[in-house]
């Protein structure tokens, strides 16, 4: 079974946070909190980490739509094209928050991740996933473990979480009651605002007709 961790939010405890990065660096995979639904993930840089993580979503690994979760802005420029002042200001207003943003990608995305033209990313409003990616050094890929057929109680319930995901993952995060609504995705590669899904970030600022 997974480890089973207890992790605060307000002040997310070092020790901690050092077990779940060596988990990551190992190639292991985690369930964590974000500031919407609860989120499987592993290190970007492990390919057959993140095949597993398709195989549990029941995807092929060159067809799946993860996003990466990064600690901050710094962190675009290693995986997406230069992109212009407006798109920046977006980002710089919204993030970090229940936003995923999909932007032009570069030629140093990971392998699995090279027929793809666009990456989403996501920088959540919750300090233990953020202080996760700060600590391995490269973000995180992620999906929620947002099932549409479910009961909301086993996607926000940590407790539960772990009861259905623990033969599966490597840890669960307990970092409190996850959201049922997922982020807002918006998609800036073209240098247009198009809102692909509706979720918990509010799209009102965008101006779309």
């Amino acid at each position: 079974m997974a480890q089973f961790i207890k992790i605060f939010e307000e002040n997310p405890n070092e020790k901690e946070i050092d077990k779940v990065v060596k988990v990551l660096k190992a190639g292991g995979l985690i369930i964590y909190p974000t500031d919407t639904v609860y989120g499987i993930g592993c290190d970007i840089t492990n390919n057959k980490a993140m095949e597993k993580v398709a195989q549990i979503k029941g995807v092929k690994l060159n067809k799946a739509n993860f996003s990466f979760i990064c600690y901050d802005l710094s962190n675009l420029s290693d995986y997406v094209k230069q992109i212009d002042t407006p798109t920046y200001k977006i980002l710089k207003r919204y993030l970090p928050g229940p936003y995923t943003f999909v932007l032009p990608g570069n030629n140093n995305l990971p392998k699995s991740f090279k027929n793809k033209s666009t990456v989403g990313i996501r920088i959540p409003n919750n300090n233990i996933v953020r202080d996760i990616v700060k600590k391995l050094g490269n973000p995180i890929v992620s999906t929620s473990i947002y099932d549409e057929d479910d009961l909301i109680e086993y996607t926000t319930d940590p407790e539960l979480i772990y009861e259905k995901w623990g033969n599966i993952v490597d840890i669960v995060i307990d970092g409190g009651y996850g959201d049922n609504t997922p982020s807002t995705v918006i998609d800036l590669s073209d240098g247009e605002i198009t809102i692909l899904r509706e979720g918990k970030g509010s799209i009102e600022d965008f101006n779309i007709s």
